[in-house]
């Protein structure tokens, strides 16, 4: 234990942020699965995500102002976003709430975007993340906090299509404003 708070010692706020943002996903997954049909404990997993969203929200922007950004956060990070919005994509459609179609386009996505990273790493180059792929991810976010607590009405379809169609359209911008990564062109 005292080689493991040493460890954790060692990192700094962002590393950490993102860490517990790891260590939130199978809370939040128990949570759910334990109190998700419950209207008066849903909440509880909703407040997991919820402060585990703002980790993610606080992890780059403390890493880039006090300039504390490092290899680990930069590899970690974006591993820990996907861990917990994926687990509660098919969470939440093994429950019913979120419709295969939409799970499968938010996970394809995310598998395009990460092999376009790979082979732009593999000839030197690095490719930001865009506004349409921020605007994906706050749809997304907001998408998974609605479904969480079990609700009726026209609010999460409509949700789920704008996160969806977003999610498709950022897939697309993204590679076609790095084709020339895919065609070798240097």
């Amino acid at each position: 234990m005292k080689k493991l708070l040493t460890a954790w010692g060692s990192l700094n706020l962002p590393n950490q942020l993102t860490l517990l943002r790891i260590m939130l996903v199978p809370v939040y997954l128990m949570l759910l699965v334990m109190f998700g049909d419950d209207r008066s404990l849903c909440i509880l997993p909703l407040l997991v995500f919820v402060l585990a969203s703002l980790t993610d929200l606080l992890d780059g922007r403390i890493a880039r102002k006090y300039h504390l950004v490092t290899n680990f956060g930069k590899f970690m990070d974006p591993i820990a976003d996907k861990l917990l919005t994926h687990t509660a994509f098919i969470m939440l459609t093994a429950m019913g709430r979120l419709h295969v179609v939409a799970c499968i386009i938010f996970v394809a996505r995310e598998f395009v975007v990460s092999g376009l990273r790979l082979v732009a790493v593999e000839q030197g180059r690095v490719i930001a993340a865009g506004m349409s792929g921020k605007v994906k991810t706050v749809l997304q976010m907001l998408l998974i906090m609605l479904l969480t607590v079990p609700s009726g009405g026209l609010l999460p379809t409509l949700l789920t299509f704008a996160a969806a169609f977003m999610t498709l359209y950022s897939m697309v911008e993204y590679v076609w404003e790095n084709r020339a990564v895919l065609g070798g062109a240097k």
